[in-house]
Formats: structure tokens, C-alpha cells, sequence
């Protein structure tokens, strides 16, 4: 398990609050295994531990709403993904379209409806239909490498590459058209 760790922190991930209202409470965990799936129709997966305390919530309201966090909410992140903590204390929100739970200073925000569920491990495998896409904001995002945050690049700037052909296979290829 520990040369699985190792090998696959060299994969840099983006970090995520996941959301969800239970009842009349707001509830949500750190999620750096968040993705895009699907343009059409417009999917995203998620996969939360199978003894997360929050899964249980998102799974029974069916909706949740992913915040994409950026690169100063280290301590949010910290926070959302210790167990126990008192995660919204000191954390301001909004409601999404949905009512689930919009964390400020978040890069941008995806809502969206439980699609279905998978067994995967010690995970489940979450499929979300989106149903709303939140603006973006200028910043940078937080990122996880190697057991650690990282930032995208020095000074906060971006190295940017040109792709010689078409990458249609990839989600965020800027060619694709806006996907909701």
C-alpha cells in the first residue's frame, strides 16, 4: 500500500470540498478524487471513502454541490478534510441553486444531482449529472502532489505548452464548447 501511495503521488490532483445540506445542516469533505466524465451528458465523478461521515448525507438529499478550491484555502482544505473538525465554523457560504452549500473564495462551483453509485474497494464511485456550472474567478488552484500542496508555478504563473493536433479526449480542451 505504501509503494501504491508513493507511485501515485506523483499524479498532481486539484482539491475539492464536496457539499450537501442534511436537513437543516451544512456538511461536506476534502475530495481530491473529483473529475470530469462526460460532456454529453454532462457527468463528473467523485469518490468519497466508504467510512466518510459525510457520503451518507449526499447520498440520502441525492444532491451535492463541488467547490473548487484555490490556492490560499489551504486551511479550508485542512479543515474540511479532518475528521471530526467543526468544518463550517469560520467558513462562509451560500446556497447553490440546489441549496447545497457554495464556500467563498472557491476558483468556481459545479452543482449537481447523484447519477449513480459504484462500488469500487475501500470507495465508492459517485456519478453527479451536472445541472449548474458557477462562474470562475482570476486566481490559482490548490493543488496536491507528492503528499503536499502545490502551486501551479512560480510567481503564480502558469506554464502553458501548444498541442500539435486535437485532444477531443480530453474534457478541458478549450475547443470544446461550453459542455452545459
Amino acid at each position: 500500500m505504501d509503494r501504491f501511495r508513493h507511485v501515485l503521488g506523483h499524479f498532481c490532483t486539484g482539491v475539492t470540498v464536496v457539499t450537501t445540506m442534511a436537513g437543516d445542516a451544512p456538511v461536506g469533505f476534502a475530495c481530491q478524487s473529483f473529475a470530469a466524465l462526460s460532456l454529453d451528458p454532462p457527468l463528473v465523478l467523485f469518490c468519497p471513502d466508504k467510512r466518510s461521515g459525510t457520503w451518507p448525507a449526499i447520498r440520502e438529499n441525492g444532491l451535492f454541490c463541488v467547490n473548487v478550491l484555490a490556492e490560499d484555502q489551504r486551511a479550508v482544505s485542512r479543515r474540511f478534510g479532518t475528521r471530526g473538525a467543526d468544518r463550517f465554523s469560520g467558513t462562509g457560504w451560500r446556497p447553490s441553486p440546489s441549496g447545497c452549500p457554495v464556500l467563498e473564495g472557491v476558483l468556481t462551483w459545479i452543482d449537481c444531482k447523484v447519477e449513480d453509485v459504484h462500488d469500487a474497494g475501500d470507495h465508492h464511485v459517485v456519478v453527479g449529472r451536472v445541472t449548474e456550472l458557477g462562474e470562475c474567478r482570476d486566481g490559482q488552484p490548490l493543488l496536491f502532489y507528492r503528499g503536499a500542496y502545490a502551486a501551479t508555478g512560480s510567481q503564480g504563473s502558469v506554464d502553458r505548452y501548444e498541442v500539435d493536433g486535437e485532444l477531443d479526449n480530453l474534457l478541458t480542451w478549450s475547443r470544446t464548447a461550453d459542455w452545459l
